[in-house]
């Protein structure tokens, strides 16, 4: 069986209360051999770390504040955040933390915290300076703000992911110029209009990718509007093989050794 790794999924979420044992039995039987869980506030932290306990080596655990739950009061957040779960609590001995997640900046929707959501991001992305966890980034029309702080702390960073890629050829080429980080592709890759299929084979080296569903968000097609698993990232393996023209077992073996180079987990 060919082995890979959803680097980025929200199996803590409600959408999944009533029947993730045999979501992971699905994943684990679609040849899908860790699960990585991204943090979105500070309640959601301890939902990932039980989830974590119950599929140990299986699941493992980020810790972050995403920008949509950046509000006035973000400064307590990320202080009990960092303290609770950064700095040697014995709550967390048995369940390391593999990445900052899920931060960034988003402002799709609307800028009226943005100037919360910049120093957030920037605190973040000291808390990966500091720690040498890699970053796992969610960006929305927000690049070049992203890419003007990240740019301070360049040499420092240990590295990450850039979550949910799905720009052009300059904006990737954008991206990648910051050493360690690697791109992060999900079932965009597979929608009938995505240009991902050009892009990435003609701007993106196979070892600067790694694999994502963001589950139960962006289901790949054939399940296109159905709620999104671990075990559907298969499907963009397989269309990542395709615009790669190359086996999947090159895709599977690159994304995994990607993987272990960022996140040190093989």
């Amino acid at each position: 069986m060919i082995h890979c790794i959803d680097t980025h999924t929200h199996l803590d979420g409600e959408e999944f209360r009533d029947d993730l044992p045999a979501v992971i039995q699905r994943a684990k039987e679609a040849g899908v051999s860790k699960v990585f869980l991204p943090a979105v506030d500070l309640q959601s932290v301890g939902a990932i770390l039980r989830v974590c306990r119950e599929y140990p080596h299986y699941a493992y655990p980020m810790v972050g504040l995403h920008p949509e739950e950046v509000k006035d009061d973000f400064h307590e957040v990320l202080g009990e955040m960092k303290a609770t779960y950064l700095c040697h609590s014995p709550k967390v001995e048995d369940n390391p933390f593999v990445a900052i997640g899920e931060v960034g900046l988003d402002f799709y929707w609307s800028r009226e915290y943005e100037s919360q959501q910049l120093e957030a991001f920037e605190e973040q992305v000291k808390w990966s300076v500091e720690t040498g966890l890699p970053l796992m980034i969610h960006c929305r029309k927000a690049q070049n703000e992203m890419v003007k702080i990240m740019r301070k702390y360049a040499d420092d960073l240990p590295g990450g992911v850039f979550h949910c890629f799905t720009g052009n050829e300059i904006e990737a080429r954008e991206l990648l110029s910051i050493d360690r980080f690697v791109l992060g592709i999900g079932g965009v890759l597979t929608f009938k209009k995505s240009h991902l299929p050009e892009v990435l084979p003609s701007a993106v080296p196979l070892d600067r990718i790694v694999l994502e569903t963001d589950s139960p968000y962006m289901a790949p097609v054939p399940h296109r509007g159905k709620r999104n698993e671990s075990a559907f990232v298969v499907h963009v393996m397989q269309r990542l093989a395709e615009a790669y023209q190359v086996s999947i077992e090159t895709i599977a073996n690159s994304t995994n050794d990607n993987v272990a180079r960022v996140f040190g987990i093989s």
